[in-house]
């Protein structure tokens, strides 16, 4: 045994290095550098761009690729936020990592988690995290597995037993071995088992797919048939035909779309590292704005895993003073320090009255522990049906209630066989205890309700101390429990999931299954958890959370991880993640505005053999000063309102009306005005322009000091950039019949815009009642 615990030499664990054999550091879990800057470059909008630009510059239209320096300022723009959003994440994700006592060469020492080899030494007392699959070589050890297994009871652990990673000491210290590192331990094997990516759930990004594929279907192919007209049928010289193809095929690419939901979202989680809340995947917090399902662990979450003294109950008449100098005693010389005793040293202070001279440490096995003193007895901590005979009514009242029990008791000799007690015990306290319950989660669980958020409680432990711990955090449906162990193999999750709102004694298959069970029913659902119990669970969740005080499994594969371990802070997640999409869904029917009158006027002038009407320069002035500047101006607004409805076909019911409105002034423009063809382009862009701007002045509704600022300085720097550059944007003056024509075309265009909402939006209604119907 001696040779055993002498440890590995400095040679050995050289060895085991170039073997292989030792922990290596755990990876960054953001993209790197590298990632984000090709990421940000290597698009399909920035292929398409690029080559536009390569066209024009081929033709020699220098003066028409200033989009292209747009382009790349939004590209850099893009790169900045990642990288500065990076860098707080990386900051926040470097937590605090337990040093790791070792022996080696016969000597202890402390080394980081990284320099453990297999085969090490490690000593582990009352309070360490097992960061290692091991086996106990020598000593006993009381061990929490509930991260494991989400039950909080004790497990003893002695000479050969086997421990796993993520589970923690409770009490006791003992030499263990090694046996796993890296990817090899327990805990490490099942969250690479979760950790193979998923499909981020992300309607912003889904709707940015179906627009990329719907306008890169047709861009290409629109662009080689516009040409094609253009330059065969009539006979238009090169450079003006691949100008004014250019044109209409820059209008289809939403491309700030883009990047205003990368900023936005880059924005909203450097919002919250600020808050040391840790977002891995920026798409969260949409997804979490969107949950209408959320599913709390109790251990660590709506509790803070902490135990008070609620009440101390006599059970025997005592001298009062002499009860608490034996107690004061007892807790000045025990030496266990879990969650249990630690309670018990903040409600009777330690005062070291008379001198211990036997010790018997508390243990869930025996269940009780002691401590005698010279010249005083014995005092004894233990579980009521060791230390009791029947309870009292009263400490049966706060059994019922979901409480813990301790009592003390005392005799008057000394005490030292540890495998049984003396008959004669006299009970003196009877001590409930209670969880601790984080603070403002009454709160936090009125602000879910209040939101529409539906709240499940899940747990591995007993039905009765789940509920009752429900009920104190406020939960209204806290008596419509269910204790799953109660139930035989084939479980009908789906009716449980509909009538039941506290899970106890649930296994991590089953908690998976709950999941799924939600998800089945039409419920965006989140979940929180701390544990390895909780991994198949979080990886099914559309959104999973994770706290900091957890396992290092759970927060690795966790898409948000609240650092202050504190579930409270989880309404600022959801009211960024509001922010993000009432912002971007605002804005972006200004964006589709332009993408939809693009193709329609596109298909336009192909079957009427018309240019198409504009020059990539007029849309580049578009593209910065009515969509790109008022979206990134009111990027810091701050709209929490509930979400109702689908951004994409919200935003396209709200840009159709504009859209088609700016074609049908187009083709009226083009087919009744009596005016010359520069006339006549330039009443066409003016009226484009007017209209785009009362799209980007009705979102602004209702206005505020920054909105109205917004719209003031929006027409100022728009016509002030004609006024002073006509030539560059190829505008001509308005004279008296065009102005004649603009106005009767903004009257119409008003009159149209009203006709075309009321049908869109009846439409967008019925679909929207029809799809609802199908989740009800």
């Amino acid at each position: 045994m001696k040779e055993q615990l002498s440890g590995l030499s400095a040679l050995q664990v050289a060895e085991r290095r170039e073997r292989g054999e030792g922990e290596s550091e755990s990876g960054k879990i953001t993209k790197s550098r590298g990632q984000i800057v090709r990421g940000n470059l290597f698009t399909l909008f920035n292929f398409l761009n690029f080559l536009i630009a390569g066209l024009l510059f081929a033709v020699g239209a220098y003066s028409n690729m200033l989009f292209i320096g747009i382009i790349i300022l939004n590209i850099m723009i893009g790169i900045f936020q990642e990288l500065k959003a990076k860098k707080l994440v990386d900051e926040l994700s470097i937590l605090n990592r337990p040093q790791i006592c070792v022996r080696r060469d016969n000597e202890e020492m402390l080394v980081e988690p990284e320099e453990v080899v297999k085969d090490d030494l490690v000593v582990l007392e009352s309070g360490n995290q097992i960061c290692y699959d091991a086996v106990v070589i020598d000593g006993m050890l009381e061990v929490n597995e509930s991260l494991l297994t989400g039950e909080s009871d004790a497990v003893v652990k002695e000479t050969g037993s086997e421990l796993f990673s993520g589970s923690s000491v409770i009490s006791g210290k003992a030499y263990v071995r090694v046996i796993h590192v890296g990817d090899s331990n327990y805990a490490t094997k099942l969250a690479n088992e979760v950790k193979k990516e998923k499909q981020v759930q992300s309607e912003l990004l889904g709707s940015m797919r179906k627009v990329t594929h719907f306008t890169s279907f047709l861009i290409i192919p629109l662009g080689i048939l516009l040409f094609v007209e253009a330059f065969f049928f009539r006979n238009t010289p090169v450079n003006e035909a691949v100008l004014s193809s250019a044109a209409a095929l820059l209008g289809m690419l939403p491309k700030g779309l883009v990047l205003l939901i990368s900023v936005s979202l880059a924005a909203g989680v450097i919002r919250l590292a600020k808050m040391k809340i840790l977002v891995q995947n920026i798409y969260s917090l949409e997804t979490l704005a969107h949950v209408d399902t959320l599913c709390l662990d109790k251990t660590g979450t709506i509790t803070d895993g902490n135990l008070k003294v609620c009440t101390v109950i006599p059970v025997s008449i005592f001298p009062e003073g002499e009860v608490d100098r034996l107690i004061g005693s007892y807790m000045a010389a025990c030496d266990d320090n879990n969650v249990t005793f630690r309670a018990l040293k903040e409600r009777f202070k330690e005062d070291p009255v008379y001198q211990p001279v036997y010790k018997i440490p508390f243990s869930s096995k025996r269940k009780w522990g002691s401590v005698s003193f010279q010249g005083a007895g014995t005092v004894f901590v233990g579980a009521p049906e060791k230390l009791m005979g029947n309870l009292s009514r009263n400490l049966e009242e706060e059994m019922r209630k979901g409480r813990r029990l301790i009592v003390i008791g005392y005799t008057g000799s000394i005490w030292k066989n540890d495998q049984e007690l003396p008959e004669q015990i006299r009970s003196l306290y009877g001590v409930v205890l209670e969880d601790t319950i984080r603070p403002h989660a009454k709160e936090t669980l009125k602000f879910f309700r209040k939101e529409g958020v539906d709240v499940k409680i899940i747990s591995g432990d007993h039905v009765t101390t789940v509920s009752q711990i429900a009920r104190r955090a406020g939960l209204r449906r806290w008596k419509e429990a269910v204790d799953l162990s109660e139930y035989p193999d084939e479980i009908d999750y789906d009716r449980l999931c509909e009538t039941c709102s506290v899970f106890a004694r649930v296994t991590p298959k089953q908690k998976q299954e709950i999941i799924k069970a939600l998800k089945r029913q039409g419920h965006q659902v989140a979940m929180t958890g701390d544990g390895v119990n909780d991994l198949l669970a979080l990886r099914e969740a559309d959104c999973s959370i994770a706290v900091a005080d957890g396992s290092d499994a759970s927060r690795q594969i966790s898409q948000v991880v609240l650092l202050n371990s504190d579930f409270t802070h989880l309404p600022q997640v959801v009211m960024e993640g509001r922010k993000v999409i009432h912002h971007v869904t605002r804005t972006a029917q200004v964006f589709f505005i332009k993408t939809i009158y693009s193709v329609l006027v596109s298909f336009l002038c192909l079957f009427t053999n018309q240019a198409f009407p504009f020059i990539p320069i007029q849309i580049t002035l578009i593209d910065a000063c009515i969509e790109a500047y008022p979206s990134f101006f009111t990027i810091v607004e701050s709209n929490t309102r509930q979400i109702h409805g689908r951004f994409l076909p919200s935003a396209l019911t709200h840009a159709a009306p504009f859209g088609i409105t700016v074609t049908a002034m187009i083709a009226l423009t083009n087919f009744l005005a009596p005016l010359s063809a520069s006339e006549q382009q330039t009443v066409m862009y003016l009226l484009l322009i007017l209209i785009s701007m009362s799209a980007v002045v009705k979102s602004c509704i209702p206005f505020s000091p920054l909105r109205a600022f917004l719209c003031v300085t929006m027409v100022l720097g728009t016509f002030g950039a004609i006024l002073l550059l006509p030539s560059l944007f190829e505008v001509q003056p308005v004279s008296a019949g065009m102005g004649i024509y603009i106005l009767a075309g903004i009257i119409a265009a008003i009159f149209l815009i009203m006709l075309l909402e009321g049908i869109t939006y009846r439409f967008g209604d019925r679909v929207e009642k029809e799809r609802n119907l199908r989740y009800d």
